[in-house]
């Protein structure tokens, strides 16, 4: 479903430039290209846009750059919207460096290959059931091969450790708090003597999220680039979102339902297995069936076991100074097979299935609100960020009553519920306390958040800080 092309934006090496190709008054997509005054030219991030699927195909077929042109990428985590594109700028013809954490070059590998299997399945999908509603387009974006053949150039570099980008720029991971291996970018660019410090939030993180370490402090900086997802909303305390679960859970067992939690395969399925372990072992949810239905999260759990460095201090003390496997105990199943998953439709409630995608964009759990939206007696939990557009957008908004599945319409009769106190992102409070904090700023590049959300965010940081802020739509230059 994807045509090879790009369309090259004019390019004048006079003064270094930041450029936002993507997640530029959205919240996918995330790609920004620093366009260095000698003609090099760096992306952090090269993610996948999603949301509607014919808006989403037309923005990922196409780079505003020749990926040729490319010097070296930065990359800041796994997820898709960060990552999804690498395949895509492998496949047409960069060979510089993919630069990242060890973590996140594991869970790349795992999520990338992933991604180029969903897209062949899609096409096929659309090519046999829905051929009218086919794009004009050329295959699939990237195949699982294009996934495997892209980590050539991946590299992987320790946390807190300076390291050579190209010559003249080199760079530092700092913990983000996000997810396992994700990580904030300190830059220091060397152009004719004069060193430009340049800091990256990538998607920043939260205090007091199980599993991972919390955020970094940014040191100092002259230009930062930060996400604004949440830059006008504060979310509920973390401690609570465990409690909210095991409620929804003891009163759709009572009903004899089912809880259906449309997860992402990387970090929130890992967390939210945690709490149901934390709940079970101190038993306060019935012993009831744990479905994760999800090979992806089965893989990317393992990455997780495989990388302790990135554990908090509460994770060792609760589980692996016992020997104790934090994902896994006796209620809990991890699929693998599709028949598995196809008998979850005929088993009765009561009984919990976690599912990728989780923005109900792709992945097994749009089969399953399929078969289960339209029963009072479920609840769908939606557990993390739903951007514009996305089908998990439209089930949890209360003022749509119907939604589209594989192009069929379904009432929405099933209880939908919202526990935003496990959102991986910075909520407002968060946000002003880590970008008031930094020393040295000049300008801000606000990223990554929806407009009304970064022109609060923008707002309170003009009233505490004499940097300049910017909003820039994508492809806008700006000069530093």
């Amino acid at each position: 479903m994807a045509v090879a092309f790009f369309c090259s934006l004019p390019y004048h090496a006079d003064i270094m430039k930041i450029i936002p190709h993507g997640a530029a008054q959205e919240v996918t997509g995330s790609c920004h290209e620093i366009q260095l005054n000698d003609g090099r030219r760096i992306l952090l991030d090269c993610g996948l846009f999603q949301g509607h699927r014919k808006l989403s195909i037309e923005k990922n077929v196409q780079f505003p750059f020749d990926p040729k042109d490319i010097t070296a990428m930065v990359l800041s985590h796994a997820h898709a919207d960060h990552v999804g594109r690498v395949p895509l700028l492998y496949k047409r013809g960069y060979r510089g460096k993919v630069i990242c954490t060890y973590a996140t070059k594991d869970l790349a590998d795992v999520m990338l290959q992933d991604s180029g299997y969903i897209q062949e399945k899609d096409e096929e999908y659309f090519c046999k059931h829905l051929p009218d509603d086919m794009l004009d387009c050329e295959g699939p974006l990237y195949t699982q091969q294009d996934a495997i053949d892209c980590m050539e150039i991946f590299k992987g570099q320790n946390y807190g450790e300076w390291f050579e980008v190209c010559d003249g720029v080199k760079a530092k991971f700092l913990d983000a708090g996000h997810i396992i291996g994700a990580a904030m970018v300190v830059l220091e660019i060397d152009e004719s003597g004069s060193v430009h410090r340049v800091g990256f939030s990538g998607d920043l993180g939260r205090n007091m999220l199980p599993i991972i370490r919390d955020p970094a402090e940014m040191p100092p900086v002259e230009t930062l680039i930060c996400e604004s997802t949440y830059g006008n909303r504060k979310h509920e305390d973390i401690q609570t979102a465990k409690h909210d679960l095991q409620r929804i859970i003891v009163e759709t067992a009572e009903r004899g339902g089912k809880v259906l939690i449309p997860a992402f395969s990387l970090e929130r399925t890992q967390e939210i297995v945690y709490d149901l372990h934390v709940l079970w072992d101190a038993k306060e949810i019935p012993a009831i069936p744990i479905i994760i239905d999800s090979p992806l999260a089965t893989r990317v759990t393992g990455v997780f076991m495989k990388h302790p460095e990135c554990y908090d201090k509460k994770m060792y003390e609760q589980f692996l100074a016992r020997a104790h496997n934090p994902f896994q105990f006796s209620l809990v199943r991890y699929t693998e097979s599709v028949d598995e998953s196809k008998a979850l439709n005929g088993t009765p409630g009561p009984m919990v299935i976690m599912a990728g995608s989780g923005m109900c964009e792709a992945g097994r759990i749009r089969h399953h609100l399929r078969n289960n939206i339209e029963d009072s007696r479920n609840t769908i939990v939606a557990v993390g960020y739903m951007a514009q557009n996305t089908l998990g957008r439209r089930i949890i908004d209360d003022e749509v009553s119907e939604v589209k599945i594989f192009g069929d319409t379904y009432r929405k009769k099933a209880q939908t519920i919202y526990i935003n106190a496990y959102s991986g992102h910075a909520d407002m409070d968060d946000l002003d306390a880590f970008a008031l904090k930094v020393k040295g700023l000049k300008k801000v590049i606000l990223v990554h958040g929806e407009e009304t959300q970064m022109e609060s965010f923008a707002e309170r940081l003009r009233q505490g800080s004499q940097a300049e802020i910017f909003m820039p739509e994508r492809d806008e230059e700006i000069e530093v």
